[in-house]
């Protein structure tokens, strides 16, 4: 998972320097820079509003992450957290209660992974179409439920939930960190996390050993859609309404933090922390730029040039090394 040093070699900074993700340079590269384009930008205002932003792509990276370990890709996100949230807010003003809307969204986060998990992993059909397809369905039927219109109207608590604090700290990035923190557990304190990183570096050898690796397959699909679909509570409480499509192209953010954060499409190799890396990057960029007043659109052609940018970086660093476990 991790490259180590032989026993007994010198441990050098250049060493530590070269397990460092490129994006992490550029991140601070790009706050030097935003800091001198704009004295605010490091204001305690501007940094709590960083920490909302990176909140909601967090909730969102951070399961995609798993489904990227495993060889895999889930393109489905952004519709499905946009569908989770049409139907909160629908049953919420249909009169339901908050426990019983996110139970539903719970179901429909269950369900999409199931499909996508079993044509994936029992079927053997490729990750790409299949959450293609999923992606479609879910936006398809967010527009339908709303006829294109975004809803309102629903309790106030989840705006008020989302624009809490807790000594200063946003809830919702007190969320995330709590989210961050079970998925770490669970990804190097589990065996569920040793099987994942198994079957993205070869499924096939965990089968031979015994292990039902189309379960585990499924599973970490299952557990992308749930999480994706709970967050959903932090896409309502930022905007206030529900729309059909508010939330599609965020599937193109978490996929590009992953990657920038040094986890790999093949063989099983990442980390989670990396994640969190590439989430800062890219919503520090978007803040940045929306401080300098940067088009929208422009925005999201720098977010690719980043995404291309530490790929090279890291590309140019990377460096043959001995490894052992620990």
């Amino acid at each position: 998972m991790s490259d180590q040093t032989l026993p007994g070699s010198p441990v050098t900074v250049g060493g530590y320097l070269a397990r460092v993700p490129g994006v992490a340079f550029i991140l601070l590269a790009m706050v030097v820079a935003f800091q001198i384009g704009n004295p605010r930008f490091l204001s305690i205002t501007n940094l709590s509003n960083v920490g909302l932003q990176a909140s909601l792509l967090l909730m969102l990276a951070l399961p995609m992450t798993l489904v990227i370990l495993t060889s895999g890709l889930d393109l489905s996100v952004g519709a499905l957290i946009g569908l989770a949230a049409v139907i909160i807010a629908t049953l919420l003003v249909a009169g339901w209660s908050i426990f019983s809307a996110l139970a539903a969204a719970v179901a429909l986060g269950l369900v999409v992974g199931l499909l996508n998990g079993f044509m994936i992993s029992y079927l053997a059909l490729p990750a790409f179409v299949v959450t293609l397809g999923t992606m479609g369905l879910c936006e398809g039927l967010a527009l339908a439920l709303t006829n294109g219109e975004p809803i309102g109207g629903f309790t106030p608590a989840l705006e008020a939930f989302y624009r809490a604090a807790v000594f200063g700290i946003p809830v919702p990035v007190l969320v995330a960190a709590a989210f961050y923190g079970l998925l770490y557990l669970v990804l190097y304190r589990t065996r569920f996390g040793i099987y994942i990183f198994a079957v993205g570096g070869n499924k096939d050898a965990v089968h031979l050993a015994g292990i039902r690796a189309n379960l585990v397959h499924m599973a970490v699909y299952v557990v992308c859609s749930v999480s994706v679909a709970l967050s959903a509570v932090l896409l309502l409480g930022r905007t206030n309404s529900a729309h059909p499509t508010v939330a599609v192209g965020m599937e193109f953010e978490a996929i590009a933090a992953v990657v920038l954060g040094g986890t790999s499409f093949e063989k099983g190799q990442g980390w989670l922390f990396g994640t969190v890396l590439g989430v800062l990057a890219i919503t520090v960029l978007r803040n940045g730029l929306n401080v300098l007043s940067v088009e929208p659109s422009l925005q999201v052609v720098c977010v690719g040039v980043l995404l291309i940018a530490a790929l090279l970086i890291d590309r140019n660093r990377k460096r043959p090394v001995a490894r052992i476990t620990e």
